[in-house]
């Protein structure tokens, strides 16, 4: 089991997918494309291709078809095809002239049963036959208007997109992200009185709604294919009510049986919920350089987990408006430039002083391999500085080649360090640990009573001031660090007053963000009255609420926050740290949070035995791999964290760390206060 068993997965996946592109028109959606992103590139595709213009186009109904000289066509989807994806297909190929069509799916055939409702006996009955995919087969040749031509329908597990050797994002996953309280009274309206559910605790599989089952067990399936190409049979644990449907999906998945008996491997895979410690998802305390970059950058368009670096210094276009889209972003996913891939592993892993000094010494050490004229300069590293040694390699076209994805890097530096945002980090920071303090010294209703000045309208605010996304990421702060709040009359009170000033700043903004949209249901500001306002305002507080209550049934992990003493400041202790710590506890004791999940009357034989015999129970440290994933975001401090103390704790131990996202600051709340948590878009 090598290091690499993340991008040698995903490697491996998409060469299955390059050995059937060769002069063919390819089509991808959003999620395969950030899978291939991350695992090497969109150049590599185009080389496969072969043809002599660019044939990669975005898989959508208006997509452009092939014309009378493309007679090849490949899809690479991320959903099962049904529904619309099926009919999406159709129109692209009635209006081709496409000869040959090779659809892949990152869906196994498996899940294509469950989404056409096979039952299970009937579904263990066709092992190793694939009715669904040969179906579509005929059908892609009756759209190619011959039933002669060629069609191929398979799936390949393209569902990772991995940022490194130890952690990698589900972008087909990215809004997966675990149910609060109130997703519960959703669910009951669909059941009948007698049956309904009391809380969160008491919902398993059956009670999802089928859209979260079936993205449930596509991403199984998914991770499933990971646990077969790295050769284990998976021992499945969960700390929170989602990641345990997860978990028990995953040990109890059926076309696994076979893979299991034979697995010569063993791992653990341990699912934690986000919502248990949303404090480190909106937290600034992580001194990490790529989270800097990630949450003040621009967003990719498309994709979840990467930005856009503006490349333009590099080149002699004007910088004026009209010409901002003529050249393509930069980004951060490693290219196959060996010093950027070495960049990129030392910008995760280290501290942001160290980052900057690292992002100096490539760039010098590139400079002189290409004889350029570099001036060397030792002390505090400035983007000036930077920026500097980037411009050296200007007009060099050979330089700028060989270099083009340290260059990347280097101006994702550049811009972060003399973005305005990242100054309000360190405020962040400061408010934070202000906030901590404040929680041993006073109540609830004190620290927001902190925030209220704060609260101010759009034509008040200045460039230094929080605006309304990051005011409701200080409140998720505030409400997740304490746990559990009793409401007592001060507390309802200051609340009245925040949700006021709140509701009353809302309403006045000029302009509404995606988020401020999403939350209020309002597409535009003339649209948001006053009474909308407030009805959103409570929402986002019930929301606040519960996840205050989301440790409360917790008997370990129930408490993100150490108090201070008199030789100590208080401080936040992240869970993601307090469960790796319990997994690798000397003593071995039964975890007490971190359920096992067991995969079948054999399991449960054993644990029933436990109770008069001395049969061990499954610990999530039996194993030489520890698979830890986050159920709804992560971010690079968090698996940086999980990296060094499991190397600390037990060398020779290998970690992965996998989430449906990377998380930033701003991106948490969109996931918070989402409202179609339990319908996700299967893109069907």
């Amino acid at each position: 089991m090598s290091a690499a068993g993340i991008l040698a997965f995903a490697q491996q996946g998409w060469e299955q997918v390059l050995a059937k592109v060769k002069w063919s028109v390819v089509y991808l959606d959003a999620a395969c494309a950030e899978s291939l992103h991350w695992s090497c590139g969109s150049s590599r595709l185009l080389e496969a291709v072969k043809g002599p213009a660019c044939h990669l186009r975005e898989f959508e109904p208006q997509a452009i078809g092939g014309g009378a000289k493309q007679p090849r066509a490949v899809f690479v989807l991320s959903s099962p095809l049904k529904g619309r994806i099926v009919d999406t297909l159709q129109a692209i190929i009635r209006r081709s002239h496409f000869q040959h069509c090779v659809v892949v799916t990152a869906v196994s055939h498996a899940v294509h049963l469950t989404a056409n409702h096979v039952p299970a006996a009937a579904a263990a009955e066709l092992e190793g036959q694939q009715p669904v995919f040969e179906q579509l087969e005929e059908k892609l040749c009756e759209w190619m208007g011959n039933v002669n031509y060629t069609a191929e329908v398979l799936h390949v597990p393209l569902f990772l997109a991995p940022a490194a050797s130890h952690l990698a994002f589900t972008p087909a996953f990215a809004t997966l992200f675990p149910l609060l309280p109130q997703d519960v009274h959703v669910l009951n309206s669909a059941r009948p009185e007698k049956r309904r559910l009391s809380s969160l605790g008491e919902v398993d599989a059956t009670n999802l709604t089928p859209e979260l089952l079936l993205y449930i067990r596509c991403l199984v399936s998914g991770l499933s294919s990971l646990c077969e190409h790295l050769g284990v049979r998976e021992e499945c644990f969960a700390v929170g009510h989602l990641s345990r449907v997860i978990a028990t999906d995953l040990a109890n998945y059926a076309p696994a049986k076979n893979r299991k008996k034979t697995a010569t491997g063993r791992a653990s895979v341990v699912f934690v919920d986000r919502t248990l410690d949303l404090t480190g998802a909106v937290g600034h305390h992580g001194d990490n350089l790529v989270e800097k970059i990630i949450s003040v950058l621009p967003q990719l368009p498309g994709h979840t987990n990467d930005v856009m670096v503006n490349m333009a210094e590099l080149t002699a276009v004007q910088a004026v408006e009209e010409n901002q889209n003529v050249i393509a972003p930069g980004c951060l996913a490693p290219s196959n430039d060996a010093s950027a891939k070495a960049l990129w592993e030392a910008l995760l892993n280290s501290k942001h002083k160290e980052a900057v000094m690292e992002v100096r010494r490539h760039l010098v050490e590139a400079a002189s391999r290409e004889n350029l004229p570099i001036k060397m300069s030792m002390g505090r590293v400035t983007p000036g500085q930077l920026m500097s040694y980037i411009q050296l390699f200007k007009n060099n076209l050979r330089a700028l080649t060989n270099h083009c994805g340290l260059l990347q890097l280097g101006m994702a530096t550049v811009q972060t360090l003399k973005h305005p945002q990242t100054a309000k980090w360190d405020n962040f920071l400061a408010f934070e640990r202000l906030l901590l303090q404040s929680l041993g010294d006073s109540t609830m209703a004190g620290v927001l009573t902190q925030l209220l000045p704060m609260i101010k309208s759009s034509s008040q605010r200045t460039g230094e001031d929080l605006n309304l996304e990051e005011l409701l990421i200080l409140l998720i702060y505030i409400y997740s660090v304490p746990g559990d709040v009793t409401l007592d009359r001060d507390l309802g009170e200051v609340e009245e007053k925040v949700k006021k000033a709140l509701a009353c700043v809302l309403s006045e903004e000029s302009e509404l963000s995606p988020l401020l949209q999403k939350i209020t249901g309002c597409d535009s500001a003339s649209d948001l009255t006053l009474p909308k306002s407030q009805i959103a305002v409570n929402d986002v507080f019930m929301a606040l609420r519960e996840i205050a209550g989301a440790r409360n049934l917790m008997k370990q992990f129930k408490s993100v926050y150490v108090p201070g003493n008199n030789t100590h400041q208080a401080s936040y202790k992240p869970l993601l740290k307090q469960v790796v710590e319990e997994i690798f506890n000397p003593e071995k004791p039964d975890p007490v949070d971190i359920e096992h999940i067991s995969s079948g009357l054999t399991d449960l034989l054993k644990t029933g035995f436990s109770m008069f015999m001395k049969v061990s129970r499954p610990h999530p440290s039996d194993h030489p791999l520890l698979i830890l994933f986050v159920v709804g975001g992560v971010t690079v401090a968090e698996a940086k964290m999980v990296k060094d103390l499991v190397a600390s704790l037990k060398p020779g131990t290998q970690v992965m760390v996998l989430s449906t996202r990377l998380l930033k600051p701003l991106n948490t709340p969109e996931l918070l206060f989402a409202t179609d948590r339990l319908h996700p878009n299967l893109g069907f």
